[in-house]
């Protein structure tokens, strides 16, 4: 099992955002609706996710989505991808927004959603990180062999293969015909029994079992104006008249990569304002010019069949304005712009290692002259000014492993490797600035991050001020309510968030102490969290301040069961190789709350991952009768300032033992 897993915050979404022109027939994704001349709403599909360590790509092929009238009735499909579906690289999104395409729906109420995901061999790939963590059971940079992959629930004969995930929602979804409408469906592929590796006795092949099923659920969208979209890359088609937009048909890169990299157009169109108030900067990669452009008069001759790159942002009103906006005449040159997680930062040298969605590290030079961006999109001025420049900026620990960044490189330079580099970085965007790891020294004004790397200097130690409290930070899921100033909830419950005049002290009593300690060579596991800092708060000028906090599950070695289940009580003990002590799992078995447990079966080289329903009688006797001393176990959960740890998730496992690596 993946010692860093519970710290994947890495999610498939499938948002429906408010319109923004894309060409009616479009071939990337094809509009149906119910037939009859219905009215229909607009809905725009997007795929985003989160960030993990230890994978450089995990890549799907959505091949459709469907949704479920209210009172019954067939499924409408609303997405539809072409004869070829794009793979879709979730590592690479981590919380950036993929525009897949924009939908017609049939005006109704829907209940649910059916998302169908290609499964045939070879259509979802894992290919691990350059340097992940301690103890991840792969080869660093490789990717995983078909033959090790085996994905739940996947029906169909060879060759078309598919498995459904059926996400009930919440509460009625409702489009309204000629109105925008918004949908966020999130699959969290955090959840532990997303990928479950097995390693057998005597370290035999390892089976990495991918379970799309159930962690899925409605995520709201609170305010588009403060989502950040992943750079769009396309060929411009036209020029408004009144040159205010240009029109750009979508391109993507070929699969597998090439050098130069080249593309492969689309019929899906998208329409980019140039930002009329606060200037859109315009790099021409070809003539080594950067200029401010408030409409596209300036820049007009010539544009029509160049590639583009462009930062975009949403307004209020839900079209996309260029915040800045590269354009050159081959594909390539727009394309070498180094994207990824920061994997190692050197102060001594001024480099910063960014792994690509390949799994490769790509060396990024920082001299005096890269500038620092932080996408702020609700901020068009913040968005489009420099928050620092030089080589100071790494000094001050301001970008540390785990940030991701999308680069632009120096077009004078000639790099070692033209895909690899090194290339000096002309400008830096600081897309998710997240600090995480182990909590300490909470108090009224900042805690303490400390989080260690498979690499040593990797390391960092980092205090985080908190936000002011006047900081006005989104609003309660549950109520509604504004919230002013820090926030945090626990990961298991995103939706009660402990906010207002006491969230902080809450804070420093939940984390302060708590831990769970299995003593021994093995020692104390701590609380954990993770943050997406901001810059330049009132409350911290030019520092990096914290907003909200998740408290994530800690993970925990490999196990086996000390003092069996008892129902009565909900809780078992269990030891861990190396360690003394033999701390208790506090298992909640109520409804709507409950810890999440599932059997991992291996017999032979087949990997069946079952979900025990701790909330029934039959449940609850699968468990007395499956955790008993000796039985192996794996636990995610929040460590208590009792010593005990209580179980977001966990697995017993049943056949072929499985096998820990240290």
């Amino acid at each position: 099992m993946n010692s860093r897993l519970s710290r994947i915050f890495l999610g498939l979404v499938l948002a429906a955002m408010p319109l923004f022109s894309v060409a009616c027939g479009s071939s990337y994704g094809n509009n149906l609706g119910s037939g009859g001349g219905n009215p229909a709403g607009n809905v725009n599909l997007l795929v985003s996710d989160a960030s993990t360590e230890d994978w450089a790509a995990i890549d799907v092929k959505i091949i459709s989505v469907d949704f479920v009238p209210q009172g019954g009735g067939s499924p409408v499909t609303v997405y539809t991808s072409p004869s070829n579906p794009p793979s879709i690289n979730l590592v690479e999104l981590d919380q950036l927004g993929e525009v897949l395409g924009s939908l017609s729906v049939p005006a109704g109420t829907y209940t649910k959603a059916i998302l169908t995901i290609s499964a045939n061999p070879g259509d979802v790939t894992l290919t691990a990180a350059a340097n992940p963590s301690a103890g991840f059971q792969g080869a660093a940079g490789a990717t995983v062999p078909s033959s090790q992959i085996q994905i739940q629930g996947a029906a169909g004969g060879a060759g078309s293969m598919t498995v459904p995930v059926s996400v009930k929602f919440d509460s009625p979804f409702t489009v309204t015909a000629s109105q925008t409408n918004a949908l966020d469906l999130e699959f969290d592929l955090s959840h532990p029994a997303f990928l479950v590796a097995h390693v057998p006795p005597a370290l035999g092949q390892i089976i990495w079992a991918i379970n799309f099923n159930g962690p899925v659920r409605r995520h709201p969208i609170r305010d588009i104006t403060r989502l950040v979209l992943r750079h769009i890359y396309g060929t411009v088609s036209q020029v408004s008249s009144d040159y205010t937009a240009i029109t750009i048909m979508r391109d993507f890169p070929v699969e597998p990569p090439t050098t130069p990299e080249t593309s492969v157009s689309t019929s899906q169109t998208l329409q980019i304002l140039a930002d009329a108030a606060n200037g859109t900067l315009f790099y021409d990669v070809d003539a080594k010019t950067v200029v401010t452009i408030k409409n596209f008069s300036t820049v007009t001759n010539g544009l029509t069949g160049r590639f583009v790159r462009v930062a975009a942002r949403y307004q209020a009103g839900g079209t996309l304005v260029a915040t800045r906006i590269w354009v050159a005449n081959a594909f390539n040159s727009v394309w070498i712009s180094p994207e990824g997680h920061v994997l190692h930062v050197d102060t001594t040298n001024d480099v910063i290692t960014v792994q690509n969605e390949g799994g490769h590290p790509v060396n990024l030079i920082v001299n005096a002259n890269t500038e620092f961006f932080f996408r702020t999109p609700w901020n068009a001025v913040a968005d489009s000014t420099p928050i620092g420049q030089g080589t100071s900026f790494l000094t001050n620990k301001n970008l540390v492993r785990g940030f991701k960044i999308h680069a632009s490189v120096d077009p004078t330079q000639t790099p070692a490797d033209p895909a690899l580099g090194p290339f000096v970085a002309q400008t830096i965007d600081i897309e998710i600035a997240r600090y995480d790891g182990a909590i300490s020294n909470a108090n009224a004004n900042s805690f303490t991050y400390t989080r260690k790397f498979n690499t040593p200097s990797d390391n960092y130690t980092f205090t985080l001020p908190f936000i002011s409290s006047n900081t006005p930070n989104g609003s309660d899921p549950s109520t509604g309510s504004a919230i002013s100033g820090f926030k945090w909830w626990n990961f298991a419950f995103p939706t009660i968030v402990d906010s207002g005049s006491s969230a902080i002290t809450d804070f420093d009593n939940a984390t302060n102490g708590a831990s769970v300690n299995f003593g021994g060579t093995v020692g104390a596991y701590p609380a954990l969290g993770e943050s997406f800092a901001v810059w330049n708060d009132p409350q911290g000028p030019n520092t990096w301040d914290v907003p909200w906090t998740v408290l994530i599950p800690t993970t925990v070695p490999l196990g086996t069961v000390a003092q069996s289940y008892s129902s009565t009580n909900d809780t078992f003990t269990f030891t861990v190789p190396g360690g003394v002590n033999a701390p208790a799992v506090d298992v909640n078995a109520t409804s709507g709350s409950a810890t999440l447990v599932y059997q991992v079966d291996r017999t032979g080289n087949i990997v069946t991952v079952s979900f025990v329903d701790v909330t029934t009688p039959a449940g609850q006797q699968t468990l007395t009768n499956n955790l008993i001393a000796g039985t192996p176990v794996k636990v995610f959960g929040i460590p208590q300032a009792s010593g005990s740890i209580k179980a977001y998730v966990f697995f017993y496992f049943t056949g072929v033992k499985p096998t820990a690596i240290n």
